[in-house]
């Protein structure tokens, strides 16, 4: 007996809720539509003789429309962030020389002037010409034909028996390039 007298509560209840939303939807569905706005009467064209445009009726309805959305942020004075920390500018050839120049190992070679050097002596050679010069602080290099020596980096252009020809390439005070051609004289002992 207990089971059925559920059983009805339930079925009960059930009906009771659908009746109670059927009953809401009735209810909230008695808006009243607005009738819709009588048509423009539409004037005949006068006839002419040029043709005219088509006249375009304006199209009239109830649903409006949402505003367009417009950006409302406003970045102006925010910093870019594809743009790199370090700007990077075109380097000059001269630029790029110098660059090379302070890279490389400066060899003690490098470390004197051109005209400090002292020959010692050449060695003349079918496979190339030699020469044997000593820094200030008497230490020896072996110069071949082509090398580079000097704080200017000067480079080796000829070796006889009478001394070594060394062309320099610097900037002057102008900022031009000048090239200076310097001898290193074999001294002969008296």
């Amino acid at each position: 007996m207990i089971r059925r007298s559920q059983k009805n509560n339930n079925l009960e209840r059930f009906l009771l809720t659908g009746l109670l939303c059927s009953l809401s939807l009735f209810v909230g569905c008695k808006k009243q539509q607005a009738a819709p706005p009588a048509p423009l009467p539409v004037t005949p064209p006068a006839t002419s003789a040029q043709p005219s445009k088509p006249v375009i009726q304006k199209q009239i309805s109830s649903v409006k429309m949402a505003p367009a959305q417009t950006n409302q942020l406003d970045f102006s004075t925010k910093k870019d962030p594809f743009k790199p920390f370090v700007s990077v500018k075109a380097l000059t050839p001269a630029d790029i020389a110098k660059q090379k120049r302070e890279m490389k190992p400066r060899l003690p070679i490098h470390s004197f002037d051109v005209s400090q050097f002292r020959l010692i002596g050449t060695v003349n050679d079918p496979k190339g010409n030699k020469a044997m010069v000593v820094d200030p602080g008497n230490k020896g290099y072996v110069l071949r034909v082509g090398m580079t020596m000097g704080k200017n980096e000067g480079k080796v252009i000829k070796i006889d028996q009478s001394g070594v020809d060394v062309l320099e390439q610097f900037r002057d005070d102008n900022n031009k390039i000048r090239k200076e051609t310097i001898r290193i004289p074999l001294l002969r002992k008296p």
